[in-house]
C-alpha cells in the first residue's frame, strides 16, 4: 500500500513575528485594557433571586448632586471618574438629553445601583454604565439590573447592544457580561491620569490598583 505524505504542519511563528512591547507610564498615570462587547439578538434573561425587593426607576431630568453621589458610591472603587470631570452645565447637557436614559436601582427606599443607556447612535444601543454599590455586589442586584438594561435596550429594536469593561472593574465583570449573552469584538488600551492623584477621587479608593507617583 502506498503511503500518503502527511500534510505539512503550519510553521510556528518566529519570535520576530510576535509583537511584545512595554510602554512605561509617567508617574501619576494609569493604563487599563478595555474589552468591547456586543450582542445582536435578545438573549434569554438569567434567573433573578427569588423574593428580591429590587426595583428600577427612570430618573428623568436627574438632579446633578444626586447623580454624582450615586455615580461615586457605585463606581469610585473601580475608578469611574469621567462624569466627575464635567461641570454642571456639561453634565446636565449630557445626562438630561432625551437620547440618554438614567435609571436607578432601588432596594427598599435606598438608591443602590445605576444604569445609563445611550441611544444616540441608533440602531446601536450602548450600556454606558451599569453597577451596584458595594453592599449589593453578589446579591443578584447586578443580574436584576442587567435584565432590565437588556429589556429597555431591545425594546428599541436595535441592530446591536454594546457594553465595555476594563481591567479596573470588578474581577468578575467580564465573566458577568459573557454570561449575560455578550461577546467580545474589540480590545483597546486607555492611558489616563490617575484621578486620585488629582483629587477627583479619594486616595484610599481602589486599593487593588495602587497609585504610582
Amino acid at each position: 500500500m502506498q503511503q500518503r505524505p502527511k500534510p505539512a504542519l503550519p510553521a510556528a511563528p518566529s519570535s520576530a513575528a510576535i509583537r511584545d512591547e512595554y510602554i512605561r507610564l509617567a508617574p501619576g498615570q494609569m493604563a487599563t485594557v478595555i474589552t468591547h462587547l456586543e450582542m445582536h439578538a435578545p438573549p434569554r434573561l438569567r434567573p433573578e433571586p427569588a423574593g428580591h425587593a429590587f426595583e428600577i426607576h427612570h430618573a428623568r431630568n436627574p438632579d446633578l448632586d444626586w447623580y454624582r453621589d450615586l455615580y461615586r458610591r457605585v463606581g469610585e472603587n473601580w475608578l469611574w471618574f469621567s462624569r466627575l470631570l464635567l461641570d454642571d452645565r456639561a453634565l446636565a447637557a449630557l445626562i438630561r438629553r432625551p437620547e440618554i436614559e438614567v435609571h436607578v436601582l432601588r432596594a427598599g427606599s435606598r438608591d443602590e445601583g445605576i444604569l445609563e443607556l445611550d441611544f444616540r447612535r441608533l440602531p446601536d444601543v450602548e450600556i454606558s454604565f451599569l453597577g451596584v454599590t458595594q453592599n449589593y455586589i453578589g446579591t443578584g442586584a447586578g443580574r436584576f439590573l442587567m435584565n432590565r438594561a437588556l429589556e429597555l435596550s431591545w425594546a428599541r429594536s436595535p441592530r446591536r447592544v454594546t457594553v465595555h469593561t476594563c481591567t479596573l472593574d470588578h474581577p468578575n465583570a467580564l465573566a458577568f457580561y459573557l454570561r449575560s449573552g455578550f461577546r467580545p469584538y474589540a480590545r483597546s488600551v486607555e492611558i489616563a491620569d490617575d484621578p486620585r492623584v488629582h483629587g477627583i477621587l479619594p486616595l484610599t479608593v481602589a486599593p487593588h490598583f495602587p497609585i504610582v507617583k
